[in-house]
């Protein structure tokens, strides 16, 4: 490992974000491209390691440099299983901590799941149901940071896989259509105020198609893009009767 890279990952879980944010995460983002093979898988297992950390920003931002890293083409199926076993389970959504800094654990988690969706080596399907499960958890969280876009970014990078099926891009929707079809009168819970939103995303970029990170020229359709269209509207209707 680099000589660099020991204190550049003890800051990455430090709680002041002028050392996190500013400092540590900036010269790994950097320092990515750099490393060869060797380097970015040990890289890479020290980070998926983290996501079980009892720290929020230690999980949160370990997932950050993890996107950078998948990205760049690295990869491990164990990084994958310890993504999936901590975002849908991650109990702290807060975007931003007045002490902290940001937080941003379910976006961080977003730009993961996109980087995940591009790999060539990882089926698409079992991501769309991962973000699923992010959204439907319960929580008292209601996204204020854009979290929501962050999110539906990512469904919309996983839905432009060309060896997604139709029912492969339709199915993640059975879970909400029945979480939702379970709704009592009353104040929208959190969960279902977070899905509303990234849905909301997924319709927009169903219709005009989504430019992931890093992505020069013209936007990527979704495949299926008319049927996950009227198939989202339709999950929509759920909540809003008086839509066309």
């Amino acid at each position: 490992m680099r000589s660099e890279l020991p204190g550049l990952l003890t800051g990455l879980r430090s709680p002041d974000p002028a050392v996190r944010d500013d400092h540590a995460y900036v010269r790994l983002a950097a320092l990515v491209p750099e490393l060869d093979e060797a380097e970015r898988l040990r890289l890479g297992d020290e980070l998926a390691g983290r996501l079980g950390d009892p720290e929020v920003q230690a999980r949160s931002f370990a997932a950050l440099v993890l996107a950078r890293l998948v990205e760049a083409g690295a990869h491990r199926a164990e990084w994958l299983a310890a993504f999936a076993d901590w975002y849908p389970a991650e109990p702290d959504l807060r975007g931003y901590d007045p002490q902290m800094g940001w937080l941003h654990a379910a976006a961080h988690g977003a730009d993961l799941l996109a980087a995940f969706g591009r790999h060539p080596e990882v089926p698409p399907a079992p991501l769309l149901e991962l973000g699923v499960l992010r959204l439907l958890a319960p929580t008292g969280q209601v996204f204020d940071a854009m979290e929501d876009d962050r999110i539906g970014c990512a469904l919309g990078v996983v839905l432009t896989r060309e060896e997604l099926t139709e029912r492969e891009a339709l199915g993640w929707l059975d879970p909400v259509v029945a979480e939702f079809g379970r709704a009592e009168p009353g104040p929208v819970p959190p969960f279902a105020s977070n899905t509303l939103r990234t849905l909301r995303v997924v319709y927009l970029l169903a219709d005009r198609g989504v430019r992931p990170r890093g992505h020069q020229g013209d936007p990527l359709m979704l495949r299926h893009r008319a049927a996950v269209r009227e198939a989202v509207a339709g999950v929509l209707a759920i909540a809003a009767p008086y839509a066309g």
